[in-house]
């Protein structure tokens, strides 16, 4: 095949691929390594890794390495095909899945996925594990499978990851409105025991990364108090909004409140129109009364 007709035929392919294309893939349409590699030499491709190359036009893209290991896992099926495996498939999974959630500092330098099935490679910046998951589990994140934020975290602490880095993630996870906490704390309940608190206690788990992350009720509330002007009149919203929710007493916080509701109460509130309000001369009169007896 010329190499104008290769071209023609590798545009096709990657075009629905991140600009990337797999010898596997190119061979099943006529384009032989040979071609390949003359058209690397001429700098109409590039080679990300062994066996996936990217069209020279293409930008390279934040998770280009991550794309082309996913690619390179099974070089014959074309993307758009395997997308539809979802939890059955080939998952980005652990540190990997983190970084392209964004939540916390976790870029590693080796890409990690999850199979169904045992693999191996000898390629040092690709780590496979052994996993089935849920249908649940999986999301679709920058055009890649990927564990859901939920999933993530667990996998993390199940990796013995430091606490303190799960619980940033956490915290990040949070503050997007992203994290499911009810099935954050299913997805640890076979962690709480090896991390010291009862079995299948995964709430409990859930609650010390809060803890850990500084959002722990008694920690929020610490933090508002410590706000001038302010800690009063968003107290009293919190409690109020409690009471009404619950049927009690604006002052007696129920003991079935949860750090998740209070935390979704929190994020809710218009902090910048509060924050402005209390700056004003008439909201430092106003504020003692509201924050009420």
């Amino acid at each position: 095949m010329k190499s104008k007709d290769a071209l023609a035929t590798l545009a096709e392919l990657t075009a629905a691929q991140w600009g990337m294309v797999t010898s596997a893939q190119a061979a099943a349409h006529g384009v032989t390594r040979l071609s390949l590699s003359r058209l690397t030499e001429s700098g109409n491709l590039v080679r990300l890794a062994h066996g996936v190359y990217r069209d020279a036009g293409a930008p390279s893209g934040t998770f280009a390495d991550v794309r082309a290991a996913w690619l390179s896992s099974e070089p014959s099926r074309l993307a758009s095909d395997r997308l539809s495996d979802g939890h059955r498939g080939i998952v980005v999974s652990g540190e990997t899945a983190a970084w392209i959630h964004d939540i916390g500092d976790l870029r590693s330098n080796r890409t990690e996925l999850s199979a169904p099935v045992r693999r191996q490679t000898q390629r040092a910046d690709l780590h496979y594990r052994w996993r089935e998951f849920d249908e649940t589990d999986v999301t679709i994140r920058e055009g890649l499978p990927v564990t859901t934020v939920e999933r993530t975290i667990a996998d993390l602490v199940e990796g013995r990851t430091d606490l303190s880095v799960v619980a940033n993630a956490l915290r990040e996870a949070i503050l997007r409105s992203e994290l499911d906490l009810a099935r954050l704390a299913e997805n640890l309940a076979p962690l709480a025991r090896r991390n010291g608190h009862s079995k299948d206690d995964g709430a409990a788990l859930v609650d010390e990364l809060l803890a850990i992350a500084g959002l722990d009720q008694e920690t929020i509330a610490s933090q508002i108090a410590a706000l001038d002007g302010v800690g009063a009149l968003v107290a009293r919203h919190y409690l109020v909004h409690t009471a009404k929710a619950t049927q009690s007493t604006p002052f007696a916080v129920p003991a079935q409140t949860t750090q998740p509701a209070l935390a979704a109460q929190l994020r809710a509130f218009d902090w910048l129109r509060l924050a402005q309000i209390s700056t004003t001369p008439e909201a430092s009169k106003t504020l003692p009364s509201e924050a009420g007896p």
